[in-house]
């Protein structure tokens, strides 16, 4: 997969096939519309192009809506990575490009840089200055510059019955399984490990204290969840808590993880921890002892969720 910083970077020697979205969580339904774009691609002799933008449109035109994405943009070019596509294209959203109109947006992105031969897109798309165009405008365009419009019918899309709003809602309700069944993959949490208070340790549960730069990305809802990391090439389990830890006289919201059998120096490391499922909440104990017996209880529940599961 070749990536480009926005459409004006844009090099293939071949026509293309073009679909369009932000796939925020790359979940089953983009899936199965990146398989379809993939295939198309291939029996045309024609190069397969994702075109997402990057910031999220709401993120720009909605800034009071405080949208939290399900992935920061780098998990996302991992995740359309594997997918098997030609080319990612991720184009700035701006002001300024949210006003070109729909015939200037298909015209000079679609057509002139990105090469479009055929777009296969959802019935329900909308673009252009307001969101003004749909389908039909599409295919009114397709039949003046050259260009096959393949449509996503409505059946379709609610055969899969997934959407990004579906997977965040879950999340932030602290459903990670049933977020996790929509994705068709774990949800992550890719942070740096840094320094914390150190009181896991002093009640001998030592944890990696993750710092995840990017504001938008979202959270899921506070409690104690199972993990899974790769570090230095090797899956290690743990589990995570997600809070203030009330009990120890906590303020500010941390991720915290305590990786089973491991006795490393983590701190500076990167690491993608997935998110398996949600143990319980965090809650306020009225002692540290009644703290550790419920951390040992967690810890046991983790051991053999992941044993069960083969995880």
């Amino acid at each position: 997969m070749k990536e480009h910083k926005g459409a004006n970077s844009f090099i293939s020697e071949r026509q293309t096939v073009v679909t369009i979205g932000t796939f925020d969580g790359v979940h089953a339904g983009h899936r199965k519309i990146i398989e379809r774009l993939v295939n198309s691609a291939s029996a045309n002799n024609l190069d397969s192009v994702v075109l997402t933008f990057f910031p999220h449109p709401r993120m720009v035109l909605q800034k009071e809506s405080g949208l939290q994405l399900i992935n920061t943009i780098e998990e996302r070019k991992r995740l359309l990575e594997q997918t098997g596509i030609d080319h990612l294209v991720v184009h700035p959203f701006t002001h300024q490009f949210s006003r070109l109109t729909a015939i200037e947006f298909v015209r000079d992105i679609l057509v002139n840089k990105l090469k479009a031969k055929k777009i296969i897109i959802g019935y329900d798309h909308r673009f252009g200055r307001n969101r003004t165009a749909d389908i039909n405008d599409l295919k009114q365009f397709g039949e003046d510059f050259g260009f096959e419009v393949e449509e996503i019918s409505q059946q379709d899309v609610e055969q899969v019955a997934v959407s990004s709003t579906k997977i965040r809602n879950a999340l932030i309700e602290g459903r990670v399984e049933r977020a996790n069944m929509y994705l068709n993959h774990p949800f992550t949490l890719n942070g740096t490990i840094v320094k914390g208070r150190g009181i896991g340790k002093d009640l001998g549960f030592p944890t990696a204290n993750l710092e995840i730069a990017e504001d938008y990305k979202l959270i899921p809802k506070n409690g104690v969840y199972v993990v899974r990391t790769k570090i230095d090439g090797e899956t290690v389990q743990g589990m995570m808590n997600i809070g203030t830890n009330p009990t120890v006289g906590g303020k500010e919201k941390t991720i915290e993880a305590n990786f089973f059998d491991l006795d490393k120096d983590l701190y500076g490391k990167s690491l993608e921890i997935e998110l398996l499922v949600r143990i319980r909440d965090e809650k306020k104990f009225s002692s540290v002892n009644d703290l550790q017996i419920a951390m040992k209880q967690d810890q046991a529940f983790s051991k053999q969720y992941l044993k069960d599961n083969d995880a």
